[in-house]
């Protein structure tokens, strides 16, 4: 961590206080993880249902990503971090809400047919929206405060301490989501939640950052219409296609997870299989940022959605508690690899007045992804089994490792040389 070192006082105080909000938010976020599939459940959810309303956090994510990655940009990242703040704080009352409605079916007819819909049902469907506009403003927002004062040698390493908000929180949030669920019920576990919101939000309020906004040029239709041009060029378009299959894995985990081990028949804390994979994320991070500055992005990307597959088959064929935890270290290890990677990724490949678009946008792939994985995959497990979800989450991950490796660059032998050696990132705009 020499890199603090070079830094001023300032600058590693505003780090600091940013880190803790980080941390905040993402305790808060992975706090429900344990509890809210089982919260939707207790309504009277399917499993459909529970795919279906886990999925609209997707929704609301990938309705969002478009304007809140234009409006870190053109207003700023702090802005745009305080917004996923909010809606990190309010959710979860949001949620306990739903539990004073009073419990009705209503019988609509569409097409011909009779289609019952569920008021308990729907107001946590669009309370998940709103808690799906969270990632969509925070990662954007911090990944680009950090790339912003990040030295281009050291961007990895730098992007790799500072992500470690995610593997920590994620390893406090379901274990203490987990044991307050299991001690107290839903009520103290969520109002515990929004609480760790609230307190991010605090922290946010004292970051300053050092991007200054443009003009407002970048706000026009031209604008707007070009930030989804950009999805489709060579720079963006590998990660956004291997972050949407990655994404279906993750939802699969974040969504069935729970219900997998309920209908293993295993007597383990669901928190543990979160705290096992955020201690792996968390090892991973200090390892591969730096690593990545002198050899190279390519081959961790390459590795970590290797990880990711075995990660998944790992799931499908486990049947004992231990096989759960060595599951959730080896996908721990993914995620804390692949995600810093794709960010460092994407600030090596962007300037600063287009950063939060270009890293929104390939983010876009893993909000689709977290979205279909949910209906999808949740209609495959009512007529199959949860154990099923998992084998096909670990296709997915092996399909995405090989479009990485063969389309990662200009041409196939680009593409290998920069997935699996020290090849040079030709989309890159640093020199």
């Amino acid at each position: 961590m020499r890199i603090f070192s070079t830094f001023s006082p300032a600058l590693r105080l505003n780090l600091a206080v940013l880190f803790v909000a980080g941390l905040c938010f993402w305790a808060g976020l992975a706090g429900l993880l344990p509890t809210l599939p089982l919260f939707i459940e207790s309504l009277g959810a399917s499993g459909q249902q529970i795919g279906i309303v886990m999925a609209c956090f997707a929704v609301g994510l990938l309705v969002a990503r478009p304007t809140l990655s234009r409006l870190a940009d053109e207003r700023g990242r702090k802005f745009v971090m305080v917004i996923g703040l909010v809606a990190i704080a309010l959710a979860p009352f949001g949620y306990l809400l739903v539990q004073a409605l009073p419990h009705s079916v209503w019988q609509v007819s569409l097409g011909g047919r009779s289609l019952a819909i569920d008021l308990s049902i729907l107001a946590v469907m669009l309370v998940r929206v709103f808690h799906g506009l969270s990632i969509a403003a925070f990662v954007v927002a911090y990944s680009a405060l950090v790339i912003d004062v990040s030295p281009a040698a050291n961007r990895g390493e730098l992007i790799g301490y500072m992500s470690l908000v995610n593997p920590v929180g994620m390893a406090l949030g379901p274990a203490l989501g987990g044991f307050l669920y299991e001690g107290m019920g839903f009520r103290v576990a969520f109002l515990s939640m929004g609480l760790l919101g609230l307190l991010g939000l605090l922290c946010a309020s004292q970051v300053q950052e050092s991007y200054q906004p443009q003009p407002k040029a970048a706000t026009d239709a031209a604008g707007k219409q070009l930030f989804w041009q950009l999805l489709w060029t060579p720079r963006v378009r590998t990660p956004a296609i291997i972050l949407l299959l990655v994404g279906l894995a993750f939802g699969t985990l974040s969504t069935f997870v729970p219900l997998f081990v309920r209908e293993a028949g295993i007597g383990l804390n669901v928190g543990l299989i979160y705290t096992a994979s955020a201690i792996a994320s968390f090892a991973s991070r200090l390892l591969v940022g730096r690593a990545s500055d002198r050899h190279g992005r390519g081959r961790f990307i390459t590795v970590s959605l290797a990880l990711y597959a075995l990660a998944m088959f790992t799931f499908w064929q486990a049947r004992t508690s231990e096989v759960f935890l060595l599951a959730g270290l080896i996908q721990g290890g993914a995620a804390g690899t692949l995600i810093p990677m794709i960010a460092a990724l994407m600030g090596d490949r962007s300037l600063p007045n287009e950063r939060g678009r270009v890293f929104g946008l390939a983010m876009v792939g893993f909000d689709v992804g977290i979205a279909l994985a949910g209906p999808i995959f949740g209609s495959f497990a009512d007529v199959v089994s949860y154990r099923g979800t998992f084998g096909l989450a670990g296709v997915m991950s092996l399909l995405g490792l090989i479009i990485f490796v063969t389309t990662s660059s200009k041409d196939m032998a680009h593409s290998l040389r920069f997935a699996l050696s020290h090849g040079r990132d030709i989309y890159a705009v640093d020199p």
